[in-house]
C-alpha cells in the first residue's frame, strides 16, 4: 500500500513537471511568433515613413495602396514610383529604424531600371565589429521600376536575444525536471538499501536470539546445580555467562526496536501520571546496576503531571541515566532537576561525566553515533540509546537539548508542554 502510494506521488509529480515544461515551451513558441509579428509591424511602419519622406518635395504623390510588401520573414520591398537618391534612402532608413527601436543589422539595395538589376547594395551593422563590407545580393522584383528592398539577415538571432527571459525560464524548468528525476532515482535507491538493511537486521537478530535463548536456558539451569553452587569459581563464571547473555539480548532487542521504529512509528499508550515517582523508580533500577552512582532529584514540587507512555518514558529516563553513568571517569554524581517555566516543564539531567567536544555535541542524538574518546572504547554499545530518546521526544512533540556544563559533564534537558 505504501509503495503504491509513493509510486503514485512520484508519477503525479513527474506528470505535473512535464506538463509545466510542455506548456512553457508552447508559451515560448507563441512568444517567438508574437515577437516576430511585432518586428514585422515595426519594420512596416518604419518603411512606410521612409516612403512618405521620399515623396516629400516631389510632384508625384504616393498612391493610396500600401507601398510596402513583405516577401518573406526578413525581406521587404517598397514601391516608390519615383526617382530617389540612395544616400537619402540610407539616412531615412537609419533614422526610422532607430525611432522604432529596431537595433538589428539590415541591408538594402535599389533597383536600377537602366541596367535592370539591383544596385548600390549596402550592409548596415548595429555594432562596430560588423562594419566590414559584406556582399549584398537581392533578386529583381517583377513589374516594379522605382523601388528599394530591405533585408534583416540576423532576424532570428535578434528575436532570440529579445526573448532571453523566456529561454532562461525554460532552461530553469528543464533543470528542475532533471533534478526531480535524479532525486526520485536517489530516493528509490535509498529505499531499496533501507529495505535490504532492515531485512539484514531482522535476519541477523533472529539468528542471534535463537542460540542466545538456548545459552540463557542452559546457563540458568547450570547455576542451580549443587556442584556449581559449591564451587565459587564455577558459580562466578556461570553468573558472568548469564549477565553477558542478558546484556547481549538487551542490545539485540534495542536494535530490533529501533529498526521497527524506522519503518512504523512506535505506538504510545499515553496516560496522565506523576513524573517524579516514575523517575524515582527508574533511579532504583539503575542503582541496582550501578550501586556506586549518586543520583538525586531536585524538584520544587512532587505534583508535576505529564501525559506520556509510562513504558517508553521509563526507558527514556533509564537510557539518559545509563549514559551519564557509563561516560563518567570518577564516581557518578547525577542531578535530575525539574522546574516549571512559562507552562514548559523542564527536566534536566546534569552529570559529572567526561563531556563532549562542542563541535560534536549536536551529533549525540544521531543513530549509531559514538563520540571518539577513550571512554567510548571502553563502553559497549551501538550508539542507539540517545537516538531512541530523541525519537520518543519527537513522537510527543517534546524538545531535547544537550549542552556542556561549565566545569565538567553535560546537561540534557527535556522541554515538555505542561497542562494543569
Amino acid at each position: 500500500m505504501k509503495i503504491n502510494k509513493l509510486n503514485s506521488i512520484i508519477l503525479l509529480g513527474l506528470i505535473a513537471i512535464i506538463s509545466i515544461l510542455v506548456a512553457q515551451l508552447l508559451w515560448t513558441k507563441e512568444a517567438f511568433t508574437l515577437e516576430q509579428k511585432k518586428l514585422s509591424q515595426k519594420a512596416n511602419i518604419a518603411l512606410l515613413e521612409v516612403a512618405r519622406k521620399l515623396y516629400d518635395g516631389k510632384d508625384h504623390e504616393p498612391s493610396c495602396q500600401n507601398p510596402v510588401r513583405k516577401i518573406s520573414n526578413d525581406y521587404y520591398i517598397v514601391n516608390i514610383e519615383n526617382a530617389f537618391e540612395p544616400d537619402i534612402l540610407e539616412f531615412y532608413l537609419r533614422s526610422e529604424f532607430k525611432k522604432m527601436h529596431i537595433t538589428t543589422d539590415f541591408e538594402y539595395a535599389v533597383y536600377n531600371c537602366q541596367s535592370d538589376e539591383m544596385v548600390y547594395g549596402k550592409y548596415i551593422s548595429s555594432s562596430e565589429k560588423g562594419k566590414e563590407k559584406k556582399a549584398v545580393s537581392f533578386p529583381k522584383h517583377k513589374d516594379l521600376v522605382y523601388y528599394f528592398a530591405v533585408r534583416f539577415p540576423n532576424e532570428t538571432t535578434y528575436l532570440f536575444s529579445s526573448m532571453r527571459f523566456w529561454f532562461i525560464l525554460s532552461i530553469a524548468l528543464i533543470l528542475i525536471l532533471l533534478i526531480y528525476v535524479y532525486s526520485i532515482f536517489t530516493l528509490l535507491q535509498q529505499k531499496k538499501y533501507s529495505e535490504l538493511q532492515r531485512d539484514f537486521i531482522n535476519n541477523m537478530t533472529h539468528e542471534f536470539k535463537t542460540p542466545l535463548s538456548s545459552i540463557l536456558i542452559a546457563s540458568k539451569y547450570l547455576i542451580e546445580q549443587n556442584p556449581i553452587k559449591e564451587d565459587k569459581k564455577l558459580h562466578t563464571y556461570t553468573d558472568i555467562i548469564i549477565n553477558q547473555s542478558n546484556k547481549l539480548n538487551s542490545h539485540i532487542e534495542q536494535i530490533l526496536n529501533i529498526s521497527k521504529a524506522d519503518y512504523s512509528p512506535l505506538e504510545l499508550k499515553k496516560e496522565t501520571l506523576l513524573i517524579v515517582p516514575i523517575i524515582q523508580e527508574t533511579i532504583e533500577n539503575i542503582q541496582m546496576k550501578y550501586p556506586e552512582a549518586s543520583i538525586k532529584i531536585d524538584s520544587a514540587s512532587e505534583e508535576y503531571y505529564i501525559e506520556t507512555d509510562v513504558f517508553h518514558f521509563s526507558n527514556l529516563v533509564y537510557n539518559l541515566l545509563d549514559n551519564a553513568v557509563k561516560y563518567c571517569s570518577e564516581k557518578p554524581d547525577i542531578t535530575i532537576r525539574i522546574i516549571l517555566e512559562n507552562q514548559i516543564l523542564k527536566v534536566a539531567f546534569i552529570d559529572n561525566g567526561i563531556g563532549i567536544s562542542p563541535k560534536n555535541i549536536s551529533l549525540i542524538f544521531d543513530k549509531f553515533y559514538r563520540a571518539q574518546n577513550e571512554k567510548s572504547n571502553e563502553v559497549n554499545g551501538f550508539g542507539l540509546g540517545l537516538y531512541y530518546v530523541k525519537e520518543i521526544c519527537n513522537l510527543q512533540n517534546w524538545k531535547i537539548k544537550a549542552e556542556n556544563n561549565l566545569e565538567k559533564g553535560i546537561t540534557i534537558t527535556l522541554s515538555i508542554p505542561y497542562k494543569k
